[in-house]
């Protein structure tokens, strides 16, 4: 019984003390909770954000009403964020955060989309009709529908074409007149005053071939006869080697006239289907082509020697 009542009274003292701790003490605890509080909510009212649940810290063992007003200052003074209706650009705010980049500048022409506009292209083909200034394709040309880069092929023109130039040239092109009204481009160095030779052109001295040579010795005599009239005489069948098979011919021919005929032949050997020439003891060969023409050893006479004629194996 004695210790039972010992304890009771015990308890009852230390109730005791506890309600009579200075009430200054007591009331600070609250106090501090209140004004955290109030400081958490204008923090986040002013920083905009979405509302999250947070729990106001409560006071600390030995906190006082001043350390929690302390607290509640650092925390209205956290700084605000800003965004904007258009997006986030943090820093920017009313017409600085409205101000679209600026529009790239236009691309100045190019010389050539100049040369291409219609007004230009009129005035082209009105000069060139009035200059009259007509020249010969060389070679077969590409037909472009501009000078520049850009340019799509439209066609072609045959050699041996005569074309109404404007005078205009653009990144090694020449501007023609086609179809009237419009113009096309074709590759300047093919373009010459003076009529092309084309082969397959009129014999008209009367001479022929038998009709048992190759095509290709039909070529070389058409060609030939159309370029040099004044030869009248062309040797083909023969008992021995390749004039025997139809695959040569002997242009009766002597001089300096000789190498213009002999030239003229290689000039066009892919065209004629020519293997090799002899003329003048002289030889040039497909084959050796890269060496030119080549001497040869002397057969002992003027024909044998080829001097009198030139001699064309085709295959």
């Amino acid at each position: 019984m004695g210790d039972h009542r010992r304890k009771r009274d015990t308890d009852a003292r230390g109730l005791w003390k506890a309600l009579s701790r200075p009430r200054a003490t007591v009331i600070a605890g609250p106090l501090a909770v209140m004004a955290t509080a109030g400081a958490v909510t204008i923090g986040v009212l002013g920083a905009d954000v979405a509302t999250t649940s947070m729990a106001a810290p409560g006071p600390v063992a030995g906190e006082t009403a001043t350390t929690a007003a302390s607290l509640a200052g650092v925390i209205q003074r956290r700084p605000s964020v800003s965004r904007g209706l258009g997006g986030d650009r943090a820093g920017l705010t009313g017409a600085d955060a409205q101000t679209p980049a600026p529009a790239p500048k236009p691309k100045a022409p190019t010389k050539s989309e100049l040369m291409m506009k219609p007004a230009a292209v009129k005035k082209a083909v009105t000069t060139a009709k009035k200059s009259d200034t007509m020249l010969w394709t060389t070679e077969a040309l590409n037909l472009w529908d501009e000078p520049g880069e850009k340019a799509g092929k439209t066609g072609e023109v045959q050699a041996g074409k005569q074309v109404l130039v404007t005078g205009r040239e653009l990144f090694g092109r020449v501007e023609i007149v086609w179809e009237e009204t419009e113009t096309r481009w074709v590759t300047a160095g093919y373009l010459t005053e003076d009529e092309p030779f084309t082969l397959g052109g009129d014999c008209t001295n009367g001479t022929s071939v038998p009709s048992g040579v190759s095509e290709n010795i039909k070529k070389v005599h058409d060609a030939v006869c159309a370029e040099f009239p004044d030869i009248m005489v062309y040797g083909t069948f023969r008992g021995d080697g390749e004039h025997s098979q139809g695959i040569a011919v002997d242009i009766m021919v002597s001089g300096d006239e000789g190498w213009k005929v002999a030239e003229f032949v290689r000039q066009y050997y892919r065209e004629l289907g020519v293997s090799y020439l002899i003329y003048s003891q002289q030889i040039w060969s497909v084959q050796r082509s890269g060496e030119g023409w080549r001497g040869m050893s002397d057969r002992g006479s003027m024909t044998a020697n080829h001097y009198d004629h030139v001699h064309v194996t085709t295959y």
